[in-house]
């Protein structure tokens, strides 16, 4: 008598059904796959956008909800920030662009001359000033005696390197529709995003439990460290920088507040600061205003290069400390791969990527 109990009944042989069922599961994950590569390719255009207006929205978090909290609606308050990040941002990017590069040219070719001509001997007045004229003569006989050596060192690299400032210029320049296109992503955010962080967190938890939801909140602490204490920085001495040169009467102020953000956020490069306003007090004392040239070096050495002393360690406390070498990494290596905006997003997604990590290892198993 033939066992029942194994028949597969009229459907098949039990081999069979489940040869069926697996097609159907690499049908379905084809499927979801194709979705995914479709997702993805009509997201493609918009990616650094994307990246660079969710890093405006997590680092400008606190100012949006500090408007929520004081009764305006998340619409109003989207707009209120839009409005001042096009007036503080986005206009002055929109006037400096078209004339960026020929004038990042003239400033380089400049800052070039002057040290070739710089006197060997500081003036008088420099190292009569208190507090600062004993720092600021040794610093004139350092740079003036280095000259030779450093001109020798960076003469087979000096049009690479004149070219590597004009080409990020160029990139700054092309980058403007990228970042009114981010200002709006960034509005999308500032007003659907609590649904979405909470869309976020019940996702985390529910691939990761309480380790998932740590983990966002670790990597949203991360970007906003470096938000703050890195990019905030930058950009609070470029400003600061432009307003001093605009009250000496230097040229080309604006161009010379971009390269100083440019030189703070790239951390390897900031002494280059202490140059820029250094360079501008002495051609300022060159063209005989001393009264000026004194100002600039006060003002640079107090507000801009102080600020960086005071202000970044307490900005980079309210977020997510990142290690410094992660930090220059992210800089280069964002510029490199995703061009100007990548200044911002490298160290933003190494921000990321360390911030998970912690979280992960300080995890406890349940």
């Amino acid at each position: 008598m033939p066992d029942e109990s194994r028949d597969p009944g009229p459907g098949g042989n039990p081999s069979h059904a489940e040869t069926v069922r697996l097609a159907e599961k690499i049908a379905v994950l084809m499927l979801l796959a194709l979705l995914l590569y479709g997702v993805l390719s009509v997201l493609a255009p918009f990616g650094m956008a994307i990246a660079f207006g969710a890093f405006i929205a997590i680092g400008t978090w606190p100012a949006r909800d500090a408007l929520v909290r004081a009764g305006l609606r998340r619409g109003v308050a989207a707009v209120v920030l839009l409005l001042l990040l096009v007036l503080l941002v986005a206009l002055p990017v929109l006037l400096m662009a078209p004339d960026l590069v020929r004038q990042v040219s003239a400033v380089v070719g400049a800052a070039r001359a002057a040290l070739a001509n710089l006197p060997e001997t500081p003036p008088s007045w420099l190292a009569g000033m208190p507090l600062l004229g004993g720092q600021a003569a040794r610093f004139w006989s350092w740079v003036h005696g280095m000259q030779g050596d450093i001109g020798a060192l960076l003469a087979p690299y000096g049009g690479q390197l004149a070219r590597l400032v004009v080409d990020l210029a160029q990139a700054a320049a092309g980058s403007v529709a990228q970042v009114l296109l981010a200002l709006i992503v960034a509005s999308m955010f500032w007003v659907s995003g609590d649904r979405m962080v909470t869309e976020l967190r019940d996702i985390a938890a529910r691939l990761g439990g309480a380790t998932g939801v740590a983990a966002v909140a670790a990597a949203g602490g991360a970007v906003r460290g470096v938000a703050w204490g890195v990019v905030g920085t930058g950009i609070l001495q470029a400003v600061l920088m432009g307003i001093g040169l605009a009250l000496a009467g230097v040229p080309g102020a604006a161009v010379l507040g971009f390269l100083t953000m440019v030189f703070s956020i790239s951390q390897v490069l900031g002494p280059l600061v202490v140059v820029t306003w250094g360079g501008a007090a002495a051609w300022l004392y060159s063209e005989g205003q001393t009264g000026w040239a004194i100002f600039m070096l006060a003002w640079g050495a107090i507000a801009v290069s102080g600020s960086d002393n005071i202000v970044r360690p307490l900005l980079i406390q309210r977020g997510s400390a990142m290690p410094l070498g992660l930090i220059i990494l992210g800089v280069f290596g964002g510029l490199i791969a995703f061009g100007f905006l990548g200044l911002f997003i490298g160290p933003a997604l190494l921000a990321v990527a360390h911030g998970l990590l912690r979280a992960w290892k300080e995890a406890r198993p349940a």
